[in-house]
């Protein structure tokens, strides 16, 4: 995963590890300046100069000092353009990803978790691939040559230093798989609150409309709370590790000091390597007492890395196929489809019907009958493949398994039951199914969909900026503008999947009118509650729990007495009170 989202950001990772290498071997030179100022210098007879005019020395570590600093210049920028690389990378290729899974994957996750996947843990993968892998490399090499050079000046104090690294790694191993299983809780319990938040933002209208301000405070409360109490254990066990971990290093630094001198003082090293010595190991105890922090880090970041591979190992939709129908033969013919969201959960059941190119065609059905799905499974938002469906469905004879995804959903036009508007003006939000469409070509569409003349009430026209979701704009007016949409599209097929429950029966009767004259020879399939929406249909369907209770013409089902004709006698004026029995309508 770590090469897939490298490109573009190799040759700066590997300078960066390039002048960390340099660093870190300049910062191994300043000890042996205080060694040979110590001991050849000041002790000794061979360098007069220099004992005389020791602002040389000084000159040489202030030298040192800066080639260090812009080598660890040049480190960081390079790491800073790496890292940004790579997380835009990776967050560029989430992003595709998510747009490609099916609708199936995105109903079994939640939003704010998604949303948390693809920038909380895209920046603990970042930091650790960028800054901690960096810090490994650097304090690899850092241990590689200060060992080396104290082994060189006392074998019995470097074996001293040796034993203590084991007992730093043990200590942290034990830390990481603590801290591993709190971040793993405490990560999710980020994503929980992140959903809170974004439920709560999306259904601004719904929470008002009923009053349940204070409701969704205290479940954010709650799961606030309950992101805090990890937090707080995690800082807990952190504070234990960091808190143990001084010891240890604080333990090594004593036992330098104290067997160093006495090595000293014994004639076995001088009084230069012992300085050198103690400095060595003072550089030598931060990056391996480091490495602790770095496997704590390693630990979110496998875990963040879990994450994101979940949503990277989805299936993708295939949007490619071989197979294309012929515009000149649009008939849609559904042949014995069932299917089920959920295993043993039946929501089409066994259901038949056909629809000839340039016919109006009308569903009925109660709540949970399985309108909106046959739509669903005309577009391949779901897949008949599997278990849980059974049957085909042909375009012009095609089945529909066979055709390229995006030659489909461009052919079918839809207007969704919960209509949708993007944080635009009133014209991008239009022409978002035509981007490239003229202003001209736009108003059409908004006249056919009864929305022109409320437009222009407003102070900027087309250019009026609606919320997030369309929220400063009614209903009805949402439901029209993603008609206007679809009618852009101009596709032979238009689907309105309960398209018009927003509006009046009088702007219904104007948008059904309208359509009819400019939409020649398209398909039409109308999902309605509303007997007058669909009643100019050449044929109803009628749906009962999933399966075929009626078919006909408006004329037919009314002769046949049935859930229609009592469905038409309550709307139309008939007695009120009657109340139908029929499944769930």
């Amino acid at each position: 995963m770590i090469l897939r989202y490298f490109h573009g950001s190799k040759r700066y990772f590997l300078c960066a590890i390039a002048a960390s290498v340099v660093t870190t071997a300049l910062n191994a030179v300043t000890p042996q300046i205080f060694r040979f100022g110590i001991d050849q210098v000041l002790g000794g007879d061979a360098y007069g100069y220099l004992r005389e005019n020791l602002w040389v020395l000084s000159l040489a570590i202030v030298g040192v000092a800066a080639l260090s600093g812009l080598s660890m210049f040049v480190s960081r920028t390079c790491t800073a353009r790496a890292g940004e690389n790579f997380a835009k990378n990776m967050r560029d290729s989430l992003f595709s990803h998510v747009q490609r899974l099916p609708m199936g994957w995105h109903d079994q996750n939640q939003t704010g978790d998604i949303i948390q996947r693809c920038t909380s843990d895209v920046e603990v993968i970042r930091n650790f691939v960028v800054t901690q892998l960096l810090e490994v490399f650097r304090t690899v090499f850092l241990v590689g040559i200060s060992f080396a050079v104290m082994v060189s000046m006392n074998g019995r104090l470097a074996l001293v230093v040796l034993l203590f690294v084991p007992v730093v790694a043990g200590y942290s191993a034990v830390f990481y798989r603590l801290i591993a299983k709190r971040f793993t809780k405490a990560d999710e319990a980020e994503g929980e609150l992140s959903t809170v938040v974004q439920e709560n933002a999306t259904g601004v209208r719904v929470v008002r409309a009923f009053g349940r301000e204070q409701f969704e405070m205290e479940r954010f409360r709650e799961k606030n709370e309950a992101f805090a109490r990890m937090w707080i254990r995690l800082g807990t066990l952190s504070g234990l590790y960091w808190g143990g971990g001084d010891l240890i290093t604080g333990l090594q630094i004593v036992a330098v000091v104290v067997l160093g001198a006495a090595e000293a003082v014994h004639g076995n090293m001088s009084v230069g390597e012992f300085v050198a010595f103690a400095s060595y190991n003072t550089v030598l105890v931060w990056p391996v007492r480091g490495l602790g922090r770095i496997l704590s880090d390693m630990s979110k970041a496998g875990v963040s890395f879990e994450r994101v591979d979940y949503i990277i190992q989805g299936e993708e939709e295939q949007y490619h196929g071989g197979e294309q129908a012929d515009p000149q033969n649009m008939d849609i013919v559904f042949s014995h489809v069932s299917f089920a969201y959920e295993r043993g959960k039946q929501v089409l059941d066994d259901i038949s019907f056909s629809i000839p190119q340039g016919k109006v065609f009308g569903i009925l059905g109660g709540t949970g009958s399985g309108k909106s799905t046959i739509v669903q499974l005309l577009t391949r938002l779901y897949e008949l493949d599997g278990e849980d469906g059974a049957g085909s469905i042909t375009i012009g004879g095609v089945d529909i398994r066979k055709l390229p995804l995006e030659w489909l959903r461009k052919n079918i036009g839809m207007v969704l039951q919960e209509p949708f508007l993007y944080s635009r003006t009133i014209r991008e939000n239009i022409a978002a199914s035509a981007p490239g469409a003229t202003l001209e070509e736009i108003r059409q569409a908004a006249q056919v969909a009864c929305i022109d003349e409320a437009i222009l009430d407003f102070a900027d026209g087309y250019d009026t900026l609606v919320g997030e979701r369309g929220v400063t704009l009614s209903g009805g007016q949402r439901q029209r503008v993603n008609i206007a949409r679809m009618l852009l599209q101009k596709a032979p097929v238009l689907v309105f999947d309960d398209a018009l429950s927003a509006v009046d029966s009088k702007t219904d009767s104007r948008i059904r009118r309208a359509l009819k004259e400019r939409m020649e020879g398209a398909s039409v399939i109308l999902i309605s509650h509303r007997i007058t929406t669909l009643m100019g249909a050449d044929q109803i369907l009628v749906l009962n729990r999933g399966r075929v209770e009626e078919l006909g013409t408006h004329a037919q089902l009314l002769q046949n007495h049935g859930i229609y004709r009592q469905i038409y006698e309550i709307q139309m004026g008939g007695d009120d009170r009657k109340e139908v029995c029929h499944g769930s309508i």
